[in-house]
């Protein structure tokens, strides 16, 4: 993170299903930000250790930061958790796509290659925005595919144990 560069920043955060106000701004030495979550501050130490990876040192603790940005949607891995995140920040052109999208119908693909573990919606049910659909079994971990937006699921194009390949559409939600 270049401070020369960084204007501060406030956005909405929903991580983990929660939705956080953050603001971010350096603060006097180089490496450190002053991070406001909700209101309460927060001091950070954070390094760039190379694209996509980021060293954290908050309250004494370290902690190494992976972006993941190659599934359906973005998540960050903190250790061995995966916890997926979205950013709503009015100023981004992949915010206001994404509004955009979630106003008309939104196809859900599989992320990884893998096999259908459970299907937790048929056609028809009504889901909320982030509800679980499809649970697929990837290299012995089961990960659970989620509608970006609430709707009624207009086609299921998977079956339990069926196999399939990373980009392949598993349902249409309207």
């Amino acid at each position: 993170m270049e401070r020369e560069s960084f204007t501060p920043m406030k956005f909405s955060l929903e991580i983990d299903g929660q939705n956080r106000q953050v603001e971010i701004e350096p603060a006097d030495s180089p490496g450190q930000w002053r991070i406001q979550v909700d209101g309460h501050e927060v001091q950070a130490d954070a390094h760039l250790l190379r694209p996509g990876v980021l060293s954290l040192l908050i309250a004494g603790q370290s902690h190494r930061v992976v972006l993941d940005m190659e599934h359906y949607e973005p998540a960050l891995h903190l250790g061995a958790k995966r916890i997926p995140y979205r950013i709503d920040d009015p100023r981004s052109l992949r915010s206001r796509r994404r509004q955009a999208r979630a106003d008309g119908l939104v196809t859900i693909k599989a992320s990884m290659p893998g096999r259908i573990v459970r299907l937790l919606v048929e056609k028809g049910d009504a889901v909320t925005a982030h509800q679980s659909i499809v649970v697929i079994e990837a290299m012995k971990m089961q990960n659970e595919i989620r509608s970006p937006k609430s709707g009624i699921v207009e086609k299921l194009l998977v079956v339990e144990g069926q196999p399939v390949n990373s980009g392949e559409t598993l349902a249409v939600v309207a």
